[in-house]
């Protein structure tokens, strides 16, 4: 009897055991409240910033002007200014701080402020920018060249419709703010005054997008950018739209880009956001196209070094150009590995007036800024038409002294930033065509009605000679 109760007393004593045991022996239990957004968020949040403009706004004053005219140099002139604010969103691309925004958040300001997720604040150079895409680029004033979080691309087109979705910004001036929402449709163009927008293809979504949110990224659950909030439909509930990463993607790599930043032709368009670093399109004669490189070619290295990312890629081009040396680039193409040499040249030797001239017979020149202030279009650049030649094709197709061009196939004439002639985007475009092709410009036709003048956008057609 005794052997049977200490068997029963041993068992017992074991089960206590094993069960005192337990709770420093079991996983502890996660935290339920961490979900898949709350991660995305984490991982986002640090590189999304609050963008504060201060714009130093010239009022027309007709009395002033009277005044000024009447007395001359014995008028004390009054102050006819005011700074006007904004608020908007962005993001950091690149660790060295580089900022992409939309082009209506900072168009026009005067100075630019940037504020991270930490509170601190730094103000920004805007570097290149054009209100075809609505994108541009910032960069810090950064005096102890730091590193900077960054945000990450989604590949392009990698959407699922109904698919979680959060869109980060500074909504209302209120700081760092989160909402979330589904992916509503991969394609959508709303009208604006019965005219469809420029930007093609949309995303939209039911995520909360408000003032201020403009700039702001638009994420997957991976924390991974796949557009920029840019806009609400303000007739619906809930509906927001953004630009989606592709062609986020490809406004960064026509703006972004030794022609732009310096005036100097690589003739290779090299996909942002991918690792390794993708061409996406060759001009024909270009310096890219002599050093045959191609299309989907893969850049593993700089010179000698993997490049850390498009921006530092761009910019090293752009630093052996301007100094007259080559880049040493070795790329993957298929299965094999190959290097080649690229020399950039200054793009106004091959692209000038005479070109323009020669394929359509306009004589275009820049427009200054007094210029378009005195036309009352402060906000447009573009080229002048300064001369038509007789019975050319431009000639042929309306266009009159005057008239300012803003596009060329869809590719502006002027960006935020860029040092080039206004008539070197031109006659980029123009040097691809053939005679008989067709050129569709985007144009301001000027028409004064005594002391006022009228503007009108059209599209004309031009079949280049």
């Amino acid at each position: 009897m005794k052997t049977f109760w200490a068997l029963v007393l041993a068992l017992l004593t074991a089960a206590h055991s094993a069960v005192a045991a337990t709770p420093a022996t079991a996983p502890p239990m996660s935290d339920v409240r961490r979900d898949a957004t709350v991660e995305a968020i984490e991982r986002v949040m640090p590189s999304v910033v609050n963008i504060r403009t201060e714009t130093v706004v010239e009022r027309s004053d007709p009395f002033e002007r009277l005044m000024q005219d009447f007395w001359g140099p014995y008028y004390r002139r009054r102050n006819t200014t005011e700074t006007t604010y904004s608020l908007g969103s962005g993001m950091i691309i690149d660790e060295d701080g580089w900022v992409l925004t939309n082009f209506h958040v900072i168009n026009r300001a005067t100075r630019v402020f940037i504020r991270l997720a930490d509170g601190r604040e730094f103000e920004a150079d805007r570097i290149v920018g054009t209100s075809f895409s609505d994108v541009a680029l910032l960069k810090l004033k950064n005096p102890k060249s730091e590193k900077f979080r960054v945000i990450k691309f989604a590949a392009d087109d990698d959407l699922l419709l109904g698919e979680t979705v959060i869109a980060l910004g500074n909504p209302f001036g209120l700081g760092g703010s989160v909402s979330k929402g589904i992916l509503s449709s991969k394609s959508r163009r709303p009208p604006l005054e019965n005219e469809p927008l420029e930007i093609e293809d949309w995303l939209q979504s039911d995520a909360a997008i408000n003032p201020g949110n403009s700039g702001g990224p638009l994420v997957n659950l991976r924390g991974e950018l796949i557009g920029v909030n840019v806009a609400v439909f303000r007739e619906g509930q809930g509906i927001g739209f953004a630009v989606p990463v592709r062609r986020v993607s490809a406004a960064l790599a026509e703006i972004y880009s030794p022609e732009i930043l310096r005036s100097y032709w690589f003739g290779a368009r090299v996909k942002p956001g991918a690792s390794p670093l993708t061409i996406v399109s060759i001009q024909p004669d270009s310096p890219a196209a002599k050093a045959d490189l191609q299309k989907d070619d893969q850049i593993l290295q700089l010179n000698g070094a993997p490049p850390k990312g498009f921006i530092d890629f761009i910019r090293q081009l752009v630093e052996d150009g301007t100094n007259g040396h080559s880049s040493r680039l070795l790329v993957q193409r298929g299965k094999a590995r190959r290097t080649v040499n690229v020399q950039l040249v200054p793009e106004k030797v091959f692209f000038n007036g005479e070109l323009v001239q020669a394929k359509t017979g306009l004589s275009v020149d820049e427009m200054t800024a007094d210029e378009s202030r005195a036309l009352g279009i402060a906000d447009t650049r573009g080229a002048v038409v300064t001369g038509v030649e007789r019975d050319s094709p431009a000639a042929k197709a309306g266009f009159q002294r005057g008239m300012i061009i803003t596009a060329a196939d869809g590719q502006t004439t002027y960006f935020e930033g860029q040092e080039a002639p206004v008539y070197v985007p031109l006659a980029r475009v123009l040097n691809g065509k053939k005679r008989g092709d067709k050129v569709q410009f985007e144009i301001i036709v000027p028409r004064r009605s005594g002391r006022f003048v009228q503007l009108h956008q059209a599209k004309v057609e031009v079949a280049i000679r």
